[in-house]
């Protein structure tokens, strides 16, 4: 069982589950679109400038996502962070912050020049992904419990 019915209820009645609902996807587009921007500019050497407006536009996505959904974690669970169930989700998203924040510390600062700089990228992009995934197996699972939850027990295989 992933969520006790009481946590389940608060789930279900939190605001901030539609938010992640919506941030999710939106997420991800960027993400997409940023990728394909960064692809571009190894491929023929242009679009630096928008490539890294896309990663910046997808770091701001990202902390969007992780202040909701920490907020939505406190609502459901009562802690902002490391809850029972996505406790390693949570470890995870550090890395993806901290690859994220890097970028942008080192952009801001012109640390790197434009390969590492977008290499940079790729790699939180690729924790990213990674995490994504942990997040969507958890959300998979949370269906699969429902609808196990649904059926009869007498029914059930």
């Amino acid at each position: 069982m992933l969520y006790t019915p009481e946590e389940r209820r608060r789930r279900d009645a939190s605001p901030w589950t539609l938010v992640q609902g919506i941030l999710a996807p939106i997420q991800f587009l960027v993400f997409f679109v940023s990728l394909i921007l960064i692809i571009r500019y190894f491929l023929t050497g242009e679009g630096l400038w928008g490539a890294n407006l896309s990663i910046v536009l997808k770091t701001l996505t990202l902390y969007a996502i992780m202040i909701t959904g920490s907020i939505w974690e406190k609502d459901v669970f009562g802690k902002y962070l490391f809850a029972r169930m996505f406790f390693w989700e949570d470890v995870f998203s550090m890395a993806v912050l901290t690859l994220h924040t890097a970028y942008l510390l080192a952009l801001g600062l012109d640390l790197l020049s434009p390969t590492p700089l977008l290499l940079l990228a790729l790699a939180a992009y690729a924790t990213y992904v990674i995490n994504a995934g942990q997040f969507l197996w958890k959300l998979r699972m949370a269906r699969r419990d429902a609808e196990m939850r649904a059926v009869p027990l007498e029914a059930a295989p």
